[in-house]
């Protein structure tokens, strides 16, 4: 019989483990046959198999279970690849070895299933708004269209909505992530799990529900540390930012909106000592160093907590706050999230212990370490570099006036309408809010403004130009108003998507013309989302009449463009009666 590499799989080093591993060498010992045995847990690896073994193995054996460790199966890439469970090898370790070298052996995760399925799902997106819901309809069509069962799970910006029960996730056949920010998964261990943004749910619900079924794999039991590190490299830089940032946002809102009020109720002076005692001066230091506070340490916690699971939260804002008291401010705590996360991954997996002091690692020794690591690297290594580039930016911020500040409208004003709530739109309302917590407020003013005109203008556009639109088109503008209203840009997308060469250009024209308005005029906010509906709020916005007006031009760049480029829409010939 030709050799045979096995990997054993398992959540931790237990006796089942080890008596298979056992069984898997005597049954190839009797069958006269060479067999290396790697098992791995989620805090080590033992007896790894080397490369020779593996080049030169006729058949690779993966014993895994639902809460195992990675097998690393990207090494048998090319290689007959076969499967068992812990429980098979134990009950008959002889046949799965027979049946391994015939390429049958019983696999480890339930195969893609057919037919009539039971679905969960959880749709979230950093804001916690539009897209959230939006996915989770599309998840809900498409799982109509097909006969399938599918509950869906909201995570938006009022925390999640229709939970997952305990119940539901035991009987589902496939279980479907559709979001732009890190969720917990403990909760799915052992069941098939497929990731997604939420931009495919949006747009082909019934696509993403196909491609799930073919393309899931079983989640680890565990949503530790360990088990995030795969899920670190696939998500990327960005969607740990944008993690980072849907968690700050409450602060922001809830701060920014306290300091508007204590300003109305108090006068611009109301934070001065003679108003102490005052319930304006009393809100404003609620705002300001109640949770304008927590918003740096909020993001650099989180943004660990996406990288690293729950070991990088403490780590995360320590360094957020560490970041404040030098003066690093926001880039500050970007930075020393992305250190806090990456270092508790790095510290877990170098980091070996016995299977008594496993329990430790969790709650007292990656804290301790890697707040340790964060708090060093930010004092001595990038803290103080990082303060001079914030400060440098800040000034040139405060200082644009004309031009350049228009300039800067014009981009960060575009970029909201050229994915209407996807990654660029994204990266311009997270470098608005962020610089709120450095007292630079324009931007979050253009950002806001250019944000709400791509569904206004469709909305106007419906009944200035309704020979350029579908029917459906139209009632469906009556909805982009409101949303529009509220800052939802999202509100465009259905508009876009149908004439997507056309449109987009025209929403991003009128979109740039109203970020460059509102930066030239120096318009100031201090709330990051609620579109028209925080603007009666005394100083929550500074030049209403500016904001207005670069509104009103923005809307209506759009809709000439949209006059000039759009086409008609054929209207269906009447067919004759037949007599």
């Amino acid at each position: 019989m030709t050799g045979i590499v096995a990997v054993i799989s398992t959540g931790s080093f237990g006796p089942h483990a080890a008596l298979a591993r056992e069984a898997l060498r005597k049954a190839a010992q009797r069958a006269g046959q060479g067999i290396a045995v790697e098992l791995r847990t989620k805090d080590s690896v033992t007896d790894p198999l080397p490369p020779e073994a593996v080049s030169s193995a006729g058949q690779v054996l993966l014993v895994a279970e639902p809460d195992g460790a990675d097998a690393d199966e990207a090494r048998f890439a090319g290689r007959p690849t076969a499967r068992a469970t812990l429980a098979d090898v134990l009950e008959d370790a002889p046949g799965v070895l027979a049946r391994a070298e015939g390429g049958d052996a019983a696999p480890a995760a339930a195969p893609a299933a057919t037919g009539a399925l039971k679905i969960v799902a959880i749709t979230s997106c950093p804001t916690g708004i539009a897209h959230t819901f939006m996915a989770a309809e599309g998840l809900v069509e498409g799982a109509r269209a097909q006969g399938h069962q599918i509950r869906v799970e909201t995570q938006g910006s009022v925390g999640a909505q229709d939970e997952l029960t305990p119940a539901e996730i035991a009987a589902a056949d496939l279980v479907i992530i559709a979001a732009d920010k890190q969720v917990e998964l403990s909760r799915f261990g052992g069941k098939r799990v497929f990731f997604s943004p939420t931009k495919p749910a949006i747009t082909d619900g019934a696509g993403l529900i196909r491609k799930a079924q073919q393309e899931a794999r079983v989640q680890a039991g565990s949503a530790s540390a360990e088990a995030a590190a795969p899920d670190a490299k696939k998500v990327g830089v960005y969607k740990h930012l944008m993690t980072g940032v849907s968690f700050m946002l409450p602060f922001v809102v809830a701060g920014g909106l306290l300091i508007a009020i204590a300003f109305a109720l108090g006068g611009i002076y109301v934070y001065e000592d003679q108003y102490a005692g005052t319930l304006g001066h009393t809100l404003f230091q609620i705002g300001a160093n109640g949770a304008f506070t927590l918003m740096v340490p909020a993001l650099a916690g989180y943004i660990a907590w996406s990288i690293a699971d729950r070991p990088g939260l403490a780590p995360g804002m320590t360094g957020g706050v560490i970041a404040g008291t030098i003066g690093a401010g926001f880039l500050g705590g970007i930075v020393a999230g992305f250190i806090a996360g990456y270092g508790v991954l790095w510290l877990n997996r170098a980091i070996r212990l016995p299977k008594t002091l496993q329990g430790l690692k969790p709650v007292l020794i990656l804290p301790l370490l890697g707040a340790a690591l964060t708090g060093l690297m930010m004092f001595y290594v990038v803290g103080e570099p990082t303060a001079r580039l914030l400060a440098i930016i800040t000034e040139a911020l405060q200082g644009m006036q004309g031009s350049s500040a228009a300039a800067l409208g014009l981009l960060i004003g575009g970029m909201m309408a050229v994915d209407m709530g996807g990654p660029v739109n994204k990266a311009a309302y997270a470098f608005a809010t962020t610089l709120i917590a450095a007292n630079v407020l324009e931007p979050m003013a253009a950002v806001m403004c250019a944000g709400m005109v791509p569904p206004i203008a469709l909305a106007v556009a419906t009944r200035i130009i309704p020979g350029r639109f579908t029917p459906e088109e139209r009632e469906a503008g009556n909805a982009a108003f409101v949303l529009g209203l509220a800052f939802v840009t999202e509100g465009a997308i259905p508009f876009a998507a149908r004439d997507p060469l056309r449109v987009i250009p025209s929403l991003i024209a009128g979109s740039a013309v109203a970020g460059g308005i509102c930066m030239a005029l120096g318009v100031a906010q201090r709330v990051p989302h609620g579109g028209i509906f925080v603007l009666p709020i005394p100083n929550a916005v500074s030049n209403l009449v500016g904001f207005g007006a670069a509104l009103v031009a923005g809307t209506a760049v759009t809709v000439l463009a949209l006059a000039l480029v759009k086409r008609r829409v054929a209207v269906p010939a009447k067919v004759p009666a037949v007599v």
